[in-house]
C-alpha cells in the first residue's frame, strides 16, 4: 500500500493498492479558489469532491464498526465510484475548472481506494507530520554543513521518532545505548531496550 503526491515518479513503482493523497488535491484547489474567488464552479466542484471523499470515509467506518458487511461496502463503493464519474463529467467547465478536472482525472484510479482497505487513510498528513521536526530544525538551522553530519542527523531523527510513536523516552534510550555500546562494543536494538524494559517494570 502506498500514499502519494501526484509526483508522476510515483507511477514507475510497483504497488498493488496506491492512494492519492486528497489533502494535497484539496490544498491545490483551493489555492485556485483564493485566486479565483468569482470563479463559482470551481467552489461547487470542490464541496463535492469534499463531499464523496466524506461519505468514503463515513461508508468505511461502518464497515470497521462491523455496521455493514464487504458486499454492502463493496456497493457503497461502486456508488461512490459513479458519483465521481459523473463530477468529472463536469459540463462545459472553464478554463480553471477544466485544468483541475484533468488533474484530478489522472488520480482516477487512486482516489478511492481507502474505502476498501482500512488501514488506508485517503492523505499522508501523518507521514508528513512525522518528518515535520526534521524539517523545521533544517529550516531553522540552514542544514548539515557535510553529507556525514545530514546522515547522522537523519538517524538520530529517525530513532527520536520511532522512540516517540512506540512510547519510550529518548533521552533514557539514548543513555541506555551508550552504556550498553561501551561495555559491549555493539548498538542496542530498540526492539532490545523494550524488552528490557518490560521485563523491569514486570519486575
Amino acid at each position: 500500500m502506498l500514499i502519494t503526491d501526484a509526483w508522476s515518479a510515483y507511477n514507475a513503482l510497483d504497488c498493488l493498492f496506491r492512494q492519492t493523497c486528497m489533502a494535497h488535491v484539496f490544498r491545490k484547489i483551493r489555492r485556485l479558489l483564493r485566486d479565483n474567488p468569482q470563479a463559482r464552479s470551481i467552489l461547487r466542484f470542490y464541496i463535492l469532491l469534499k463531499r464523496i471523499l466524506r461519505d468514503g470515509e463515513r461508508q468505511r467506518q461502518r464497515a470497521l464498526l462491523g455496521q455493514i458487511d464487504e458486499d454492502a461496502l463493496l456497493r457503497a463503493h461502486e456508488r461512490l465510484e459513479e458519483r465521481l464519474d459523473q463530477l468529472l463529467a463536469w459540463r462545459n467547465p472553464n478554463p480553471i475548472l477544466a485544468k483541475i478536472i484533468a488533474s484530478v482525472q489522472r488520480l482516477r484510479p487512486r482516489i478511492l481506494t481507502f474505502v476498501l482497505l482500512p488501514d488506508c487513510p485517503s492523505h499522508n498528513n501523518y507521514g508528513e507530520y512525522i518528518i515535520r521536526k526534521g524539517v523545521l530544525k533544517r529550516k531553522i538551522s540552514g542544514g548539515s554543513m557535510s553529507a556525514k553530519g545530514a546522515q547522522a542527523y537523519a538517524i538520530l531523527i529517525s530513532i527520536a521518532q520511532t522512540c516517540h510513536l512506540r512510547k519510550i523516552s529518548f533521552p533514557d534510550f539514548l543513555l541506555a545505548f551508550l552504556r550498553h555500546y561501551c561495555r559491549t562494543g555493539k548498538p542496542l536494538l530498540l526492539s532490545q531496550y523494550a524488552a528490557l524494559t518490560d521485563e523491569s517494570k514486570a519486575a
